[in-house]
């Protein structure tokens, strides 16, 4: 689960007060972060300590890194990635996402704070447009900060934000059955777990029920393995990977190649919050101990596949973008344009090679071979990557198929790869 949203939203208390609720802190935690926010003038701000442990975090009031937590509700384990919501983060918030099944986009109530969120270059609309590209099934809009003296539970402001917010998630390509809005306040814990001051007019679940209750995708679990790495390192000797499977069961003693570099080693032993398992399904964060490998040769963004059927390794795909939002020193998309491709953990510089085709989402009309697209087009084009990269096409594993692409620090496109070119004949594939 990813909890994201615009600086500020309260994502951190957010994040804090759940795990506080389900036990996974104890009193004596608490009480020592209430002092040492007491001692920095940042009372109210206790909660998002137990999310944001760095010093430069606590000083700044800021997340940076994606914070990482477990919680568990009855019927579900819950990784918590919260991710960091002020613009110059961006690049890791994709991180966070690209990881999780369910978003909760956290949006405040407390006015002007909305307003500022959701204007254009606010957060609130990019995170929940890279929250649809990043494969986030399920979006939760938890309007927090209901408590607040310029709300203070008001309906009229509650409905207002879930008015202004549909359309646009509409047009960023959630349905309806997808989103699920409810008021809270993270800050007093109002209808995360219980209800307490939620007055009647609300009549839906509490965060943790919805939490616990949406329905989840199935994926396939005999199909090849595959794993985007998210990390690579020593400890105490032993080299660890991390990262979610995306594909296919992994298990102790299982051969892997890791892409793009080709490197053949072994699995040992699978961890899940630190507990060893026999296997790991889809959908699973896992750490798991390596042989035959070093942590030079586990790099966020390689993919560790299963030997006999690895992922294919490509400079180049054809892919179909969806462009969102251009700069204005360059208003419109060429061929030999420049971005960063995000694709699950990878980053790398790309150039867009050839335009096929572009349709203009609000007259519907098509062009073959267009010259230039501009902002709100759809276009199939070749992409060029850098260096070689491992991924395959949406209809494969969808994860390692969709991507954004990013230019001068905002999100310029959102795309999925349709086709990869055909492998070499003399090599095996």
């Amino acid at each position: 689960v990813v909890f994201i949203g615009h600086v500020d939203a309260g994502k951190s208390t957010t994040c804090g007060n759940i795990l506080y609720l389900s036990g996974c802190v104890d009193e004596r935690t608490v009480e020592k972060y209430m002092k040492e926010a007491k001692d920095k003038n940042r009372e109210s701000w206790f909660l998002a300590y137990i999310m944001d442990t760095s010093d430069e975090e606590k000083a700044k009031g800021k997340t940076v890194e994606v914070g990482r937590a477990h919680f568990e509700t009855p019927n579900r384990r819950f990784t918590v990635l919260d991710a960091p919501g002020h613009k110059s983060y961006v690049p890791n918030m994709i991180a966070g996402a690209s990881q999780a099944d369910v978003g909760v986009l956290i949006i405040s109530a407390r006015k002007g704070e909305f307003e500022t969120g959701f204007e254009r270059g606010g957060q609130t609309r990019e995170h929940a447009l890279l929250a649809k590209t990043l494969g986030v099934e399920k979006l939760i809009l938890a309007i927090n900060k209901m408590d607040d003296p310029s709300v203070e539970w008001d309906q009229s402001r509650y409905d207002e934000i879930q008015t202004k917010m549909s359309p646009f998630l509409k047009t960023s390509g959630f349905k309806d059955d997808q989103l699920i809005f409810l008021p809270m306040s993270g800050l007093t814990g109002d209808n995360i777990k219980e209800r307490n001051k939620t007055p009647k007019w609300y009549t839906g679940k509490t965060l943790l029920d919805v939490l616990d209750t949406f329905d989840v995708t199935e994926r396939n679990r005999d199909l090849p393995l595959r794993i985007p790495m998210l990390d690579g390192y020593r400890d105490m000797g032993a080299i660890i990977a991390i990262g979610k499977v995306e594909q296919g069961t992994v298990r102790p003693g299982t051969k892997v190649t890791i892409m793009p570099i080709g490197h053949k080693c072994t699995i040992t032993s699978v961890c899940i919050n630190d507990e060893e398992m026999q296997y790991a399904h889809c959908g699973e964060n896992v750490t798991m101990k390596m042989a035959g490998v070093s942590e030079d040769e586990l790099r966020k963004g390689y993919v560790m596949s299963i030997s006999k059927d690895p992922c294919r390794v490509v400079t180049k795909f054809k892919a179909q973008l969806q462009v969102v939002e251009l700069p204005e020193e360059r208003p419109v998309m060429t061929s030999g344009y420049k971005a960063v491709l995000h694709v699950h953990a990878a980053t790398e510089e790309c150039e867009i090679l050839k335009l096929y085709d572009c349709m203009d989402m609000k007259t519907r009309k098509k062009e073959k071979n267009p010259r230039f697209v501009r902002e709100g087009a759809v276009v199939t084009c070749s992409i060029q990557v850098a260096r070689s990269v491992a991924v395959d096409i949406f209809s494969g594993v969808a994860q390692l198929g969709r991507f954004t692409l990013r230019d001068e620090g905002r999100t310029i496109a959102i795309g999925k790869i349709t086709e990869l070119p055909k492998p070499e004949p003399d090599k095996k594939k």
